[in-house]
């Protein structure tokens, strides 16, 4: 059996990220013409076509596009075992990409970031805040930081710590507009509905019996971050569901009370995500072992 043409593999993942033989052959530090010869190689061995090619847009094809991520991974594993081959004081160097969820990264990992900063200071950390969901192989990013109840996927997850969802409201709403006593009654009341939520306003709980109980919730405000809802929550304007790490503090003070504390919100856990590859540079190990130790409890 021949061995796989690895070479061909890594460059055509290289050309499919950028586009381009031109980008590819640019990022690759090889001629345009040796970029070519390699697909092509590979096309011939495979017996198939990865691009489409017109004298104004190159595209993957079918075939491509469902061959794509394996070289991706094969690129990226060939990457890592030579990183791996370096002398460790160079590895600690370099560039690692990470993604946050906004408020979260805010508040627990930038600090955090910081001090890892201060103790390796050869690596440089490019750190991306949004809740909207990134795409770790397709967007370039060595890990991120989720609050999700993770589906099933390639993606490597290593798990934190659990992260509970409160209900809250201020003293002010519930003497203006009532303390709700079971979830049946939130229908009459106006919630923070979070726009990147699977479904938007539809609070599952669980009750102490074990019951389970899904109840849609009115919108009183649409918000892509939960750092938007607090002012309207705290002014009692509504009520909210939200994470620990976000209620805790004005909880202890009483600037926010716990609605229907018997009632349990489905878990969601706190994970580092990372591409499938097993192999990571040392910089990226790095980063994972520090947040891993750091990063706060519930």
């Amino acid at each position: 059996m021949r061995l796989p043409d690895f070479e061909a593999w890594a460059v055509f993942a290289a050309v499919a990220d950028s586009g381009s033989f031109t980008a590819a052959a640019d990022a690759l530090s090889l001629s345009k013409a040796k970029v070519s010869k390699a697909v092509s190689r590979l096309e011939a061995e495979l017996g198939t076509v990865l691009f489409h090619r017109t004298s104004r847009r190159l595209s993957l094809s079918a075939a491509g596009r469902s061959l794509v991520d394996h070289a991706r991974r094969i690129r990226l594993d060939g990457e890592a075992a030579v990183e791996a081959a370096r002398d460790e004081a160079s590895l600690l160097t370099g560039t690692v990409r990470i993604a946050v969820p906004m408020s979260f990264g805010l508040r627990a990992v930038a600090p955090l970031v910081a001090r890892f900063m201060a103790m390796h200071p050869g690596i440089i950390i490019d750190m991306h805040l949004s809740d909207a969901r990134v795409d770790l192989v397709n967007e370039g990013f060595d890990l991120a930081l989720r609050i999700a109840v993770l589906p099933d996927s390639s993606l490597r997850a290593i798990r934190l710590r659990s992260v509970q969802m409160y209900m809250i409201a201020s003293p002010d709403y519930c003497a203006r507009h009532g303390t709700p006593r079971h979830p049946g009654e939130l229908g009459e009341h106006r919630a923070v509905h979070y726009a990147n939520a699977a479904q938007p306003g539809l609070w599952s709980m669980t009750g102490p019996d074990g019951s389970k109980l899904q109840v849609r919730v009115p919108p009183a405000l649409i918000v892509n971050n939960a750092d938007a809802a607090m002012p309207a929550v705290l002014d009692g304007l509504c009520i909210a569901s939200l994470p620990d790490f976000f209620c805790n503090a004005a909880m202890a003070d009483g600037r926010l009370l716990r609605l229907l504390p018997e009632w349990r919100f489905d878990d969601t856990t706190l994970s580092i995500v990372t591409p499938p590859s097993p192999h990571r540079p040392a910089r990226v190990e790095a980063l994972i072992d520090y947040l891993r130790k750091t990063l706060p409890p519930a």
